[in-house]
């Protein structure tokens, strides 16, 4: 990978490591690490175990915080429902992560870039590095802006970003929000769909998904992540 892909990444991050070697082994697949033992690789399992554990401690801290009001059966949903897999592979769908990973020849032909367990598991080792590189600071502002943005909106089992970005923009008159593919790749039963959202014609996030529904949902949480720009 090189200094430019790193760099551009680091950008959507919002953040700089300070060792980039962990965002490399972050982005390393088992698969590759297998298939180049002799360079000494390290895949992201350890990492990925690491960032489980760092995210579900700084979103039931968030919870903690800022919902006092609901009792620790629903804290527990709510934490389940913000860290499930579905939910970080389309934040990692929104950072365009898999463009970015390091996988073996199997899994690259086998669509491992677009497989939401592999995506996720990804930007999981990915909050882990940060929390190596930079401790836990970094990680709760990254979950805040990205992750925890639409807590009270979320019915228990369900996160529709696309109806929580059209009540936003709806607080002022006038507005029009619109979807529209911009990409159409992979085979029939692999597809990977890429959605823009703009108001009033102006471009404002970007979503992958396997479905045209689930890119939109993605675009829309894009654009939500930077809801202070709309």
């Amino acid at each position: 990978m090189t200094n430019i892909h790193l760099d551009e990444l680091q950008n959507k991050l919002n953040y700089t490591f300070k060792k980039p070697a962990l965002l490399i082994t972050a982005l390393t697949h088992s698969s590759y690490a297998n298939e180049h033992k002799k360079d000494g690789l390290i895949s992201n399992e350890r990492l990925e175990f690491l960032g489980d554990s760092v995210l579900g401690f700084v979103v039931a801290e968030l919870i903690y915080k800022h919902k006092s009001s609901i009792p620790e059966g629903q804290m527990t949903k709510l934490r389940a429902e913000l860290v499930c897999e579905k939910n970080l592979a389309a934040l990692a769908g929104s950072l365009d992560l898999g463009t970015y990973l390091k996988l073996g020849r199997g899994e690259e032909k086998g669509g491992g870039r677009y497989r939401p367990s592999i995506l996720a598991d990804a930007l999981e080792a990915i909050l882990a590095a940060i929390y190596l590189d930079s401790g836990i600071k970094p990680v709760v502002s990254f979950v805040k802006e990205r992750l925890f943005f639409g807590v009270d909106t979320i019915n228990l089992g369900t996160t529709d970003y696309k109806t929580t970005l059209q009540e936003f923009v709806q607080t002022k008159p006038g507005q029009i929000l619109s979807y529209h593919i911009t990409n159409e790749t992979g085979p029939d039963h692999l597809k990977q769909f890429t959605v823009e959202v703009r108001l009033n014609g102006k471009f404002y996030g970007e979503g992958i998904g396997k479905s045209k529904k689930e890119a939109e949902q993605s675009a829309a949480m894009s654009a939500l992540t930077n809801k202070s720009n709309l």
